[in-house]
């Protein structure tokens, strides 16, 4: 089975690293809207999940593709996929070594 046809079948999620006390392991917070029933308001709900960070690469504040898979350890279940952006700090360095 190829490795496209695969990732259509898991859950993924985008979310935002908010911790890394762990080796290869990182903390990522899904936020997601609800609209509330009674009141129809709309509402945000956060979750956060433990990823399996192979390469050790994501930092505080990057934003992550994560994907379900097989059980790592008690509570991880989900890897990370892809860094879809750098954090604040990461930005700002950037920029500053492209100065002239």
């Amino acid at each position: 089975m190829d490795e496209i046809s695969a990732l259509k079948r898991k859950t993924a999620k985008v979310g935002t690293v908010v911790g890394k006390k762990m080796k290869k392991t990182v903390t990522v917070q899904v936020e997601r809207q609800v609209r509330h029933p009674l009141y129809k308001k709309t509402i945000k709900k956060q979750k956060t999940f433990l990823a399996h960070d192979e390469y050790e690469k994501c930092k505080v504040g990057d934003i992550v593709r994560i994907i379900e898979t097989r059980p790592i350890s008690k509570r991880k279940k989900w890897r990370v996929v892809e860094i879809v952006g750098l954090s604040a700090h990461e930005i700002e360095n950037e920029i500053g070594d492209n100065k002239p």
